[in-house]
């Protein structure tokens, strides 16, 4: 019988020892804190390495098989023997200023489970499972030690299996192939209706018959390939993204190595999965001393509008004085910052252009030095294969202009080399005080806790489609928070103040887009979505003198507390988080107009002035409006609020003492 090692604190792990036709299998069994979440790893008859998870007493994900396929070590997962097993239990806490929860909670009761495969070429390989068990969800890991005859361990396929259990309906984001940059539509699809060939990005999320919902997203990735999920044989399977160089590998790895958690979120009502920290608790600590200088706030981005300038005296383009003019807009509203996007250097889809210069139109030290007069900082646009072959040289040159951070775009791909990318630009933007966006992008894996100068990404289907499509709309608005952003922050790019609520009268332009929705639709988005840094998408004169600005200037981009209020998938969804003593909520709805009673019993004791931006109903001009009212409210009271069709509202509660 194995040795077992066991925390005496730990009064809710069972351990249960059994004889099955003449093997003995070992089942490890974790409760969450609570008790109501119960993760189960063992053994099949064959040595097959199987997991398991119940919530509130029903079988959420039957036993799945875990199998890592590698050379030279052979089938990771199968021919298993469970060796051991160390039971602990953490309730830890610790800051992170840039988040959606000031102060993080860190709960949870773990397991780390010593196991071996055997293989013809390497014998017995001796490796471990980490498992840990939240209130709101699980995870586990392989942490593969050191070998002493592999130096280098090739990964060619994981296969790990999500059986969830009574699936009714599936989100999903599908892809064409691996090189993706994960800007599509959500469907909502039944199982039987997902073809084989199909890869979903994650985080996917399933709702049971039972009205249980499970999402699936990994943290912590790290010198490793992106996990997808694919169809096969009727089950959902995980797949890497093969690395480009060599598509017979997915990664190549050094002993020893961890490998990214596979995450579960599971509980009763999906909007509470917007509220947990546990990507941010499942990732690596803190790499940067001294992180203070590192700055979230609101951006203006000329881009979007087609680089529009109202004025007579200048030329709206990629040249000095519109981005002086955007300058002005930003320090006058309260700002942090300005982005000029693709264009300054040369040919933004050219990866062998020169970032370290300027276009003849282009004085970027004049235009630095007069954005720091104004108290702006400015972010600059690049290609990511200019940043892999200059990051060293432009990097340190960027610091010396005055430049506050880049955003980089078009890396398109998930395999391991792009993974390293990101850290290595995450790692090398920070010696140089440079705050990053990264766009073209994979979803975030926690990367932001390591390095927090990382303030945002892409990897959403946002603002930028209305330019050429009718695909950014109000039903995609109100899905992509419940699935997308639980892996976190997501550049959509909101503020768009030429709107329209009626999808026959929308036309794609270039210049002077407008956006599907109202204008309080676009506002809400400034609480419901996480991101450190928020773009102001429209030109100057869209917003000045407008009922509605008001609240983009006020609004910050980081949280104290983030709160689930309530909402449906894809149908509508209201947030409330919390900056200093100022509560401030958004709601948002789909193509479906609606009333809803707001409840404000998440507010302090005491009274707050509620000052309320809301769609103008009765206007019939509506999309383009929003009325602003204001009252006096307890916790004690609550407010009926009327969203149009596309619509939304916005409301800062302070408190009047």
């Amino acid at each position: 019988m194995c040795k077992q090692v066991m925390n005496k604190k730990v009064l809710f792990v069972f351990i249960l020892l059994f004889f099955t036709m003449g093997n003995l299998f070992s089942t490890v069994q974790i409760k969450s804190p609570d008790g109501n979440l119960v993760f189960k790893l063992g053994t099949d008859k064959n040595g097959t390495l199987l997991y398991s998870i119940k919530y509130r007493g029903q079988v959420v994900v039957k036993e799945s098989p875990v199998v890592l396929f590698t050379s030279p070590l052979g089938e990771l997962g199968k021919r298993v023997d469970i060796l051991g097993w160390n039971l602990s239990s953490k309730d830890e806490h610790h800051e992170f200023f840039l988040g959606k929860n000031r102060y993080v909670d860190d709960v949870y009761n773990k397991a780390i489970v010593e196991v071996s495969s055997k293989s013809k070429e390497n014998g017995v390989y001796f490796y471990h499972l980490h498992i840990r068990v939240y209130n709101e969800g699980c995870a586990f890991r392989f942490e593969l030690p050191f070998h002493s005859n592999v130096k280098r361990l090739d990964i060619v396929r994981e296969e790990t299996h999500f059986r969830v259990v009574d699936v009714e309906k599936v989100y999903i984001l599908k892809i064409g192939g691996f090189e993706s940059v994960y800007e599509g539509n959500y469907e909502i699809l039944e199982p039987g209706e997902i073809d084989g060939d199909v890869i979903i990005c994650l985080p996917v999320l399933f709702k049971t018959n039972r009205n249980i919902w499970v999402a699936v997203t990994e943290a912590d990735l790290f010198d490793y390939s992106n996990m997808f999920i694919t169809r096969k044989n009727n089950e959902f399977v995980s797949t890497l993204a093969p690395l480009r160089r060599n598509n017979k590998h997915c990664a190549e790895i050094s002993l020893p190595h961890l490998l990214p958690w596979r995450v579960f979120f599971i509980g009763d009502e999906p909007g509470r999965f917007i509220e947990s920290d546990m990507i941010v608790n499942l990732s690596r600590g803190l790499e940067i001393e001294n992180p203070g200088w590192i700055k979230p706030g609101k951006v203006a981005w000329p881009w979007w509008s087609g680089r529009v300038v109202d004025r007579e005296d200048v030329k709206g383009g990629v040249n000095t004085e519109t981005m002086l003019h955007y300058i002005d807009f930003a320090s006058e509203s309260g700002l942090e910052y300005l982005l000029i996007d693709a264009g300054w250097y040369g040919e933004p889809d050219d990866p062998d252009e020169d970032i370290t210069r300027t276009i003849p139109e282009f004085d970027i030290k004049r235009i630095v030095k007069y954005a720091n007069s104004k108290n702006v900082g400015i972010l600059l646009w690049v290609n990511w294969g200019c940043v892999e072959r200059q990051m060293k040289d432009a990097f340190p040159l960027y610091e010396k202009w005055g430049v506050k951070g880049v955003k980089i775009d078009y890396m398109n791909a998930a395999d391991q080399d792009i993974v390293n990318f990101y850290w290595k630009v995450a790692k090398e933007a920070a010696k140089f005080h440079l705050v990053v966006d990264f766009h073209g992008a994979y979803k975030p894996t926690g990367l932001r806790r390591a390095y927090p100068n990382v303030l945002t990404r892409e990897g959403v289907l946002g603002l930028e489609y209305c330019k050429w499509s009718k695909r950014c709309n109000p039903d995609h608005d109100v899905m992509i928070p419940y699935v997308r952003m639980l892996a976190g922050p997501m550049d959509y790019t909101p503020g768009a103040f030429n709107v329209v609520n009626n999808e026959s009268e929308f036309k794609p332009r270039f210049t002077y887009p407008s956006a599907l929705g109202t204008r309080a639709h676009q506002l809400a988005m400034y609480v419901v979505y996480e991101s450190p840094l928020q773009m102001v998408v429209d030109h100057p004169c869209s917003y000045l003198g407008q009922p509605g600005f008001e609240f983009i200037k006020k609004v910050p981009t980081v949280w104290d507390e983030t709160k689930f209020i309530k909402g449906r998938v894809g149908e509508y969804i209201v947030i409330a988080r919390k900056k200093g003593d100022n509560w401030y909520v958004g709601g948002m709805t789909n193509w479906k107009g609606r009333e809803i009673e707001l409840n404000l019993d998440f507010l302090e004791e005491g009274k707050y002035q509620a000052e309320m931006y809301l769609d103008s109903i009765e206007s019939s001009q509506l999309s383009a409006k929003v009325r602003v009212d204001r009252k006096i409210v307890t916790n004690e009271d609550s407010i009926i609020i009327k969203m149009a069709n596309g619509g939304g509202f916005a409301i800062i509660f302070s408190p009047t003492w």
